[in-house]
């Protein structure tokens, strides 16, 4: 099986220059480290005018290298580095402002920054200042970044973006598809400016087999151009890109063969089976009793139907792998196995309770506090997976469970999209995983969810709970088109039937919104609105002066009347 695989060549020189304030390196991982996180390489070139832009450009490579390691292997590339990028620019503008160049940054802790990262057929880049990203293309170069540089004039510039020189940083990003034998080149202004595309593409091919050799080479032919610079070079090139088939996250289990029927009293691995718990068309679940432990746990199987289709296989397996990322007491957990398992299969903690559905049934008429404090608990859970990059994707009362204690937790993980995990996916787009009536509209239009769509899915919870019905019906589901969801007709949740206030229903409105942009922009805003409505929210929901008092609406209508009368006596030619 192919695995993701590089050649590296690198070369740095202070040139003409006393010292070198160019920084650069690279991370190889191998292992699941790579599978998960990728390769990373960064270049920094520090700015003339300051004495300590070399500490600026180490600490900018030197950070991103060592950080983004450190970033949940959930989250996407972008957002790991752009995260761990914001961070440093931070700590990097922060010593400017505490040293003796607080108001002159140019000889601050500035520099410029290159990196790209490398994960399954995808090379993400990210830039800000003057060091560039070329690809070899044919006999030139074509350059995959842009200077921030601004001209004063023909012989006069100044860097316009730059790692420190704002509180806020703005970072240029781009994602290349790859293909094996691209080679990249990453370098600063010390030898760009001094070659051009066509010679620089000459040195590397002149020296293919030998990437240092070919850094080398183009740092000793800028020099011998006449570049006063620091000059550094690294180069990249595909050498294998993963089978597009194979997911390594999953090569633990995903090759296990399914275990043989259960029954009570028999033995899975050491787990001794108790009885079913419950049984669908996608997977069995059973009760189990773990020796080692002493507890009861819960063996979740694939159904013999979807054994052997590879993506059903992979949602099961991603299942047990993301419950182990997540620590939420609203979340559902995944105890770690330490015997070696010889079939495929999931074990999960026992929640001793009830799904919602059930609890729904069993409150056919529940209160708004009792509403409430359910869906907050809810909204706890899925916090934690927007966190982590993560979206459910099957939010419904069915994946939702209540134990003894009332603590509510989410379940089922088959159709959790993992950023980190997507990006990877070079098929495309998934198909609706979600329960329809409780899916948002996004999905049915072929567009990609957001946390804004899981609150979506809740609010419909919500909604159900309070009324005992849906909010749009089973419409949602067909309509595949932005005009047709805008003909969609959200029903009221105030009902004669059930006392609830005017202002909850508004809020269940913008919740439960077609347009994605027009619903909370956060769960914390929906939770916390659902306690305490806004001045706006309580302004819309403020029933008309009619059913308010409709003794003043009369007295009202009747003076308005008479005024009207008055004004036509007045006027009444004599």
């Amino acid at each position: 099986m192919a695995t993701l695989r590089i050649s590296l060549g690198q070369y740095s020189d202070k040139g003409r220059k006393p010292s070198n304030q160019d920084f650069y390196g690279a991370y190889l991982p191998d292992g699941a480290q790579q599978r998960h996180k990728g390769i990373a390489i960064a270049l920094a070139d520090g700015i003339s005018s300051s004495t300590v832009s070399r500490e600026a450009s180490e600490a900018a490579v030197g950070g991103f290298l060592g950080d983004y390691y450190a970033t949940p292997s959930s989250w996407s590339v972008k957002n790991a580095a752009q995260r761990v990028l914001q961070a440093t620019n931070a700590w990097l503008y922060a010593q400017t402002r505490q040293s003796q160049y607080r108001y002159d940054m140019d000889r601050g802790y500035v520099c410029t920054l290159s990196a790209m990262v490398i994960k399954s057929a995808t090379a993400h880049l990210f830039h800000v200042g003057d060091s560039r990203i070329y690809q070899l293309a044919g006999n030139s170069l074509e350059p995959l970044t842009e200077d921030h540089r601004f001209w004063a004039s023909r012989e006069v510039s100044h860097l316009s973006r730059a790692m420190g020189a704002s509180q806020h940083l703005e970072l240029d990003y781009r994602a290349v598809s790859l293909s094996e034998g691209d080679v990249f080149l990453l370098a600063t202004d010390g030898v760009y400016e001094w070659l051009s595309p066509q010679v620089m593409a000459l040195k590397i091919q002149d020296n293919a087999a030998d990437l240092d050799a070919a850094a080398q080479a183009l740092v000793h032919a800028a020099l011998a151009n006449g570049s006063d610079d620091n000059l550094t070079v690294q180069l990249v090139r595909i050498e294998t890109l993963p089978d597009r088939d194979a997911d390594e996250l999953y090569d633990a289990l995903g090759g296990l063969p399914s275990p043989p029927e259960l029954r009570p009293n028999s033995e899975l691995d050491g787990l001794r089976i108790i009885r079913s718990l419950h049984a669908s068309a996608r997977s069995h679940v059973y009760l189990a009793h773990d020796p080692e432990s002493g507890q009861h746990v819960v063996v979740k199987t694939l159904s013999t139907e979807l054994a052997e289709d590879p993506a059903s296989v992979e949602r099961f397996v991603r299942e047990e792998w993301i419950a182990r990322r997540i620590d939420n007491p609203h979340v559902l957990s995944a105890p770690e196995q330490r015997k070696p398992r010889r079939y495929l299969y999931s074990v999960w903690a026992y929640i001793d309770g009830q799904t919602l559905t059930q609890w729904m049934r069993d409150h056919p008429e529940p209160d708004l506090v009792e509403v409430r404090g359910i869906i907050e608990q809810v909204a706890k859970g899925l916090r934690a997976f927007h966190r982590l990059e993560m979206l459910h994707q099957d939010v419904r009362p069915d994946n939702i469970m209540i134990d003894r204690h009332a603590t509510v937790r989410l379940i089922d993980f088959g159709a959790v999209r993992v950023a980190g995990i997507a990006e990877a996916d070079e098929a495309g787009g998934e198909d609706i995983l979600g329960t329809a009536q409780y899916t948002a509209p996004e999905y049915f239009l072929g567009e990609g969810g957001t946390p804004r769509s899981d609150l979506y899915s809740l609010a419909v919870i919500a909604y159900q709970m309070l009324t005992g019905t849906l909010p749009y019906g089973t419409a949602v589901a067909k309509t595949r088109t932005r005009a047709a969801q805008r003909k969609l007709a959200y029903q009221s949740a105030l009902s004669e039937n059930r006392e609830l206030p005017a202002w909850v229903d508004e809020v269940l409105k913008k919740a439960l919104h077609p347009n994605p942009q027009y619903r909370y922009p956060a769960l914390s805003e929906f939770i916390f609105e659902l306690r305490s409505p806004s001045p706006g929210t309580l302004k819309q929901s403020r029933p008309p002066l009619l059913e308010r008092d409709p003794v003043r609406f009369w007295q009202w209508l009747c003076a308005l009347l008479g005024v009207i009368i008055v004004v036509l006596l007045v006027n009444m030619p004599q």
